[in-house]
This record gives structure tokens, C-alpha cells and sequence, in this order.
């Protein structure tokens, strides 16, 4: 198990994002170890406001030390506003290997329950059996854009084995949990070669799958065709929920209108 590199303190927690799909959402970690090669916007953000100063600092996680008295002073004022709180948009919950990051994401789960407030999580982590024993009315999503070791080892070194994610994924479905999965952000062929098929099935039991192309990133643009590439991709994802039931949401600007389905 590894440690954090040290705590900082925050004046606020809770706010509304910029996420499409997203309400209110927290992130009490600065940085993620998870490390992925593919460009990240956590950290192009939170190094464009001078948080971070490279990516070797930003994966060097900081724990936010203050994160139960901020939230014990802001969920009264802003729970009559909240319909859900991701955990996290910046960071990762759940980090892979560090104990005391899941351990406060349990207890700031557990206070926004307490509150009747619902929370929806997102890890390339391993998400606990535990969170089976909170609120009902939780969400709990893992990233998977491949399924292939190789490809999880040269993209997201960091970052739990597809593997075993899915796994806890699906031991929280077996317990009755609500469970999504973002296939975000997914590769191109010139990245790796592979049947998204593939990825679905794995997953075909989960009740919300999120698609969404890579962005910031001169490999994929040049890519030819990459636009018909994603919008065959996306027609993929939507054909398979709509053929298992499952509620999808396909990222804004995955699907071209240059070449729309």
C-alpha cells in the first residue's frame, strides 16, 4: 500500500460541475497516481491554475486533511439544491493501492448519505464491497477502454488491472448495487486494435454505460477517419444498450455531424 505525499487544507468541497452528465460533485484529493499517458484534463486544469507543476507532481497524490468539517458546514446549506455528488471528477475515490484515500471517501460518503443526499462514484480503482452496505440510491461506475493488460500498463500504469475492477464492479451488482461504466476515454486503432464488442459484453450487466472519444490528443487527430471512426463506435455502444436495456449516454462531441449515424 502506498502513502500520500503530504495534506493541504481547502475552504470549500461541494460545488456544481461542468460535467455534462454531472451535478454537484467534490474532489478531496489534489492529483491522481493512476499516472495515464493519455491526455489528461484533471491535470492540464489544475496545472493551468498553478496547483500543480508537472505531471511527475500530480502523481504525488495530497489528501485534503479538512474535507469532513467542510462538508459538516456546507451539505446543510446545499442539500436542499443537490440531486447527486460524483466523487470525484478530478481525482480518483477509490485510488489504486491507497488506503487512507478510501477510507475518507467511505467517510464522506457516509455523511452525504446520512444526509439523504445520493452520490455516484467513478474509479479505475477498485471500488469495496462495503459501499454495498450504503444508500441504495448510489451509483458506482468504473473506466474500462480496453481489456487488454498492455495496453492498461503502457496508458494507465498506475490504475488498477482491468481485471480486477471489473470484478469488484460486478461483485457490487451481485449485492444489488446500481453500477455504470465509463468506456472514456476510448482509444483508436492506431493506439491499439480492438473489438469494443468485446468491452460490451464484459460488461452487459452494468444499468449505464458512458461513451466518449479521446480528446487533446495530436495521435488520435491524426488519425485518418478518425471522426467516422467514433461515430461507428458510437453506434455500436448505442445499438447494444438499446438491444440489453441499458440506459447510455454518448459524451458530447463523440459523434461527428460531419458523418452523423
Amino acid at each position: 500500500m502506498s502513502a500520500v505525499s503530504g495534506y493541504i487544507q481547502r475552504k470549500s468541497m461541494l460545488y456544481v460541475t461542468g460535467v455534462e452528465y454531472g451535478d454537484y460533485t467534490m474532489n478531496h484529493v489534489l492529483g491522481c497516481a493512476h499516472g495515464c499517458k493519455y491526455p489528461c484534463y484533471a491535470f492540464m486544469l489544475k496545472r493551468r491554475f498553478g496547483q500543480v507543476d508537472s505531471y511527475e507532481s500530480w502523481t504525488k497524490p495530497y489528501l485534503v486533511s479538512n474535507t469532513m468539517e467542510i462538508l459538516d458546514r456546507e451539505i446543510p446549506s446545499l442539500k436542499s439544491k443537490i440531486k447527486s455528488v460524483q466523487l470525484c471528477f478530478t481525482t480518483d475515490p477509490f485510488m489504486y493501492g491507497y488506503n487512507e484515500i478510501a477510507t475518507m471517501s467511505l467517510a464522506a460518503l457516509k455523511k452525504l448519505n446520512d444526509a439523504k443526499i445520493k452520490c455516484t462514484i467513478l474509479s479505475k480503482g477498485i471500488l469495496p464491497i462495503d459501499l454495498a452496505t450504503y444508500s441504495k440510491e448510489n451509483e458506482y461506475g468504473i473506466t474500462l477502454v480496453s481489456l487488454d493488460e498492455d495496453y492498461r500498463i503502457r496508458m494507465e500504469p498506475g490504475a488498477a488491472p482491468y481485471a480486477l475492477r471489473l470484478a469488484s464492479l460486478i461483485a457490487l451488482h451481485n449485492k444489488g448495487c446500481k453500477t455504470w461504466v465509463s468506456i472514456e476515454p476510448y482509444p483508436t486503432p492506431n493506439l491499439i486494435d480492438q473489438n469494443i464488442e468485446a468491452i460490451l459484453k464484459s460488461v452487459s450487466f452494468t444499468d449505464r454505460i458512458i461513451f466518449g472519444r479521446t480528446n487533446y490528443s495530436k495521435e488520435i487527430t491524426s488519425f485518418k477517419d478518425h471522426r467516422k471512426f467514433y461515430n461507428a463506435q458510437a453506434k455500436k455502444v448505442i445499438s447494444f444498450c438499446e438491444k440489453k436495456g441499458i440506459q447510455y449516454h454518448i459524451k458530447e462531441g463523440t459523434i461527428s455531424k460531419q458523418d452523423c449515424l
